[in-house]
């Protein structure tokens, strides 16, 4: 990508980011969706995993690590487990949910829907911090 002029690049750099973008807020409007339509907020209530999943990553990872490499240090370990099981209550909220007869199956769908477009905007995010424009991890 460096034998392409600025302008070219920045199109396209923007272009990544207008992409992430729209994913993002198409996550948003799916879990509000799950909502609406079927007039029961219950399902608000995995908003709290999307809140609480960055939380370990941003107060105990090091800036110096990479989370995804091996490590020694007791701190980062801590900190992949409490994100494993943040992302495993996004999935388990729902479910518990569907399983209490709380929700339907159409907004246990979209909120399913909802968490793999918000997963799906990470790996895409992680997919272009590997440039050197918007890498900050």
């Amino acid at each position: 990508m460096s034998d392409l002029p600025g302008y070219m690049r920045i199109c396209l750099n923007t272009g990544k980011l207008l992409s992430l973008a729209i994913l993002v807020s198409g996550g948003i409007v799916l879990q509000i969706l799950a909502c609406v339509l079927y007039n029961n907020w219950w399902p608000m209530l995995s908003v709290l995993t999307y809140v609480l999943l960055p939380m370990p990553l941003l107060f105990f990872a090091g800036s110096n690590d990479s989370v995804f490499s091996e490590s020694d240090n007791s701190w980062v370990n801590f900190t992949k487990f409490l994100t494993g099981a943040s992302t495993v209550g996004g999935i388990a909220i729902p479910s518990i949910l569907k399983h209490a007869g709380v929700i339907g199956w159409g907004a246990f769908a979209m909120e399913l829907s909802s968490y793999f477009v918000f997963g799906l905007t990470v790996i895409c995010y992680f997919w272009m911090g590997d440039e050197d424009e918007y890498s900050i991890l």
